[in-house]
């Protein structure tokens, strides 16, 4: 059983098929030396952009899938039913079907505070819907393995209902700017999809989620190839590697400034762990650039005041620092 399920893991997620029929294409055909650093360069790139691209496509198409069964206003409705701890929990669990950027989630975030919902809840759906989706457990446990994709799924909702359970109970409801309490909330009836009509709007959510991402795929694989190849290991070692205290609040401070999604920092995530930096340290940078990423921010600051934005950005960040220096010091039982 276990052979069969690592010989699927190796084809189906880490697509060895697809590594050998790059090799094959480079190599035999093209005459490219995969042993020098433009070869293996090359090779980096076209394979991993071609897996990501694949992945994504699938995995996006099966979630809208999902996710057609459940439209913003029965979200809505299903939160409304819970209060409490336990409404924080399903409102990251239902961020998880979402595969938004966190730019992306900030309308869901304005409509479901419009309608009423606890603002604990709504932040912890932001923080989920951007951070932990179905789609980046599948692209995590094809670059690393599943016991890490699992512990980054369990670790990202902690703090996305960890995180919003604190800012409701700041009481800070008062510090979201009026328009959006004032915006209509409109009642939707039900809608029954055919399978065909499912299967158009995943196809098209697979279309528009690719047009979105697909810069920030070819960058990050970009800098991925450029990291595993070019770099000097001693160079990077000697400023994020793992024995480096500042490693974790370094890789968060350079991922703030940086807008992509968790599908175009997963390449960089890797080439810097294949180079001997921590594996919380990757973590800690593919959390900021996707939960704290500064263009989100702008956008958030248009719909809540400064010091409830300040309140989230500051318990977010010292999660991502908690859950950094965590995974680094027992990134041995990953291994």
């Amino acid at each position: 059983m276990s052979n069969t399920f690592g010989w699927l893991n190796d084809q189906l997620l880490r697509m060895q098929w697809l590594s050998d029929l790059v090799s094959y294409l480079l190599h035999d055909l093209a005459g490219l030396d995969l042993n020098s650093r433009v070869g293996a360069s090359v090779h980096f790139f076209i394979y991993d952009v071609v897996k990501i691209f694949i992945l994504l496509s699938v995995l996006i198409f099966l979630i809208s899938w999902v996710q057609s069964h459940f439209p913003p206003e029965r979200t809505r409705r299903i939160l409304g039913r819970y209060n409490g701890f336990g409404a924080n929990i399903l409102g990251a669990l239902l961020g998880t079907i979402t595969p938004f950027c966190s730019c992306s989630s900030i309308p869901l975030f304005i409509g479901f505070t419009a309608a009423g919902l606890p603002l604990g809840v709504t932040f912890s759906f932001l923080i989920s819907s951007p951070l932990v989706d179905l789609a980046s457990v599948i692209m995590l446990a094809s670059i690393f393995n599943w016991s890490i994709a699992l512990a980054y799924v369990v670790v990202g909702l902690v703090l996305a209902v960890v995180g919003g359970t604190l800012i409701g109970r700041a009481g800070m409801a008062n510090q979201v700017e009026s328009f959006v309490y004032q915006m209509p909330s409109i009642e939707l009836e039900a809608q029954t999809m055919s399978r065909r009509d499912r299967a158009i709007f995943s196809r098209d959510q697979v279309l528009d989620i690719v047009k979105r991402v697909w810069p920030y795929i070819l960058i990050g694989v970009g800098i991925g190839a450029v990291i595993h190849n070019w770099l000097p290991e001693d160079v990077i070692t000697s400023v994020l590697g793992q024995d480096k205290w500042w490693s974790v609040p370094a890789a968060t401070v350079i991922g703030i400034p940086m807008y992509a999604d968790i599908f175009g920092t997963l390449p960089i995530a890797e080439a810097l762990v294949g180079k001997g930096v921590g594996l919380g340290t990757a973590l800690a940078f593919m959390m900021a650039v996707t939960a704290l990423s500064l263009p989100s921010l702008i956008m958030l600051k248009r719909v809540i005041k400064m010091p409830l934005l300040i309140l989230f950005t500051a318990i977010v960040t010292v999660g991502i620092l908690l859950i950094g220096f965590l995974f680094n010091s027992i990134a041995y039982l990953f291994v």
